[in-house]
């Protein structure tokens, strides 16, 4: 299989112990070398496997050789629990493109199609990666809220739990992510007192319990550095996100993969801007994103060890 020959794992494996466990794998998204070092860096520290994501935005970025190569020289082991997933792939040639470099995992998101179609293409993807031992995660339901140019909607949908037993057996896909409350970027709340679904989310998990289910949009956009990023020349204003309590919630109804891309933007931003901003002379990049680096792994320690609870899981 392709991606074994970097040391990656799927998440097949992954989820089963998540869901007897009760704790949730991190799918921290990643953009350079600095935020790959961060990522890998927390999940050896904590003993916790985790999920390399990238959006396919961050892949025409980085470039999929460069990419590859930037994970070739991680030399990962299997035994480090590692996953490299295609985060919201729109298609299915985006998809075939990811397995090809070397992902383990991919997500096609065909959640804005009707119903009928999304079964279409995810059964599709499916069936082509699992030629290649590549888990597939689709979605049912919409996310509103702006990650990126390729990841974003004006409006919510929340997954309906009757179409979701049909979904499964129909496509055959290995994880869903569902749409419950969550909402991509950094503003995800009006207040503090909303609250996600959990009456859909324990339905879901009621009728199919032994289905890795996962949140998107799910930061929990930690209000220091929102308050660092303003102090040092930012306008970021009332951003809120989802509560870690209630995260932890959804833990323990079967949702066993969090993303976590704006809680690590932010974090980099805050330092990049301190950094330059406490040192206006500084012009060497290798200083302000060592900063940067280590605000990125900070966090992913914190969501590790307070959020997924998947900190010394690795076997």
């Amino acid at each position: 299989m392709l991606f074994e020959k970097f040391g990656l794992v799927n998440t097949q494996e992954l989820f089963t112990d998540a869901l007897e466990q009760h704790y949730a794998i991190g799918a921290f998204n990643f953009y350079n070398m600095e935020t790959l070092n961060a990522v890998l860096n927390a999940a050896h520290d904590c003993h916790s496997p985790v999920i390399l994501a990238v959006s396919e935005s961050a892949l025409d970025y980085m470039g999929g050789d460069t990419l590859m190569g930037m994970i070739s020289g991680k030399k990962i082991k299997k035994s480090d629990g590692i996953v490299l997933h295609l985060d919201h792939g729109s298609s299915y040639e985006s998809c075939v493109r990811a397995i090809k470099l070397g992902f383990s995992s991919v997500m096609i998101d065909a959640s804005k199609l009707p119903f009928r179609e999304n079964i279409k293409l995810s059964k599709r993807v499916a069936n082509y990666a699992h030629k290649y031992n590549v888990s597939v995660e689709a979605e049912l339901g919409v996310l509103g809220g702006f990650e990126d140019e390729k990841t974003n909607s004006k409006f919510n949908m929340y997954t309906n739990p009757d179409d979701v037993k049909e979904f499964i057996k129909k496509t055959n896909v290995d994880s869903l992510a569902i749409a419950i409350g969550t909402s991509h970027g950094a503003y995800k709340r009006k207040s503090q007192n909303e609250k996600l679904r959990f009456d859909i989310l324990s339905e879901i998990a009621e009728r199919i319990p032994t289905l890795p289910l996962v949140l998107h949009g799910a930061s929990s956009i930690p209000q220091k550095f929102i308050r660092e990023i303003n102090s040092y020349g930012g306008n970021i204003k009332n951003a809120l996100g989802i509560s870690p309590k209630q995260l932890q919630q959804a833990i323990s109804l079967n949702v066993c993969k969090i993303n976590v891309d704006s809680d690590n933007r932010l974090a980099f931003t805050g330092a990049i801007r301190k950094s330059i901003f406490k040192n206006p002379s500084e012009f060497n990049p290798r200083k302000y994103l060592r900063n940067a680096q280590q605000a990125f792994y900070e966090n992913c320690v914190n969501e590790i060890k307070n959020i997924m609870g998947s900190e010394n899981k690795l076997k």
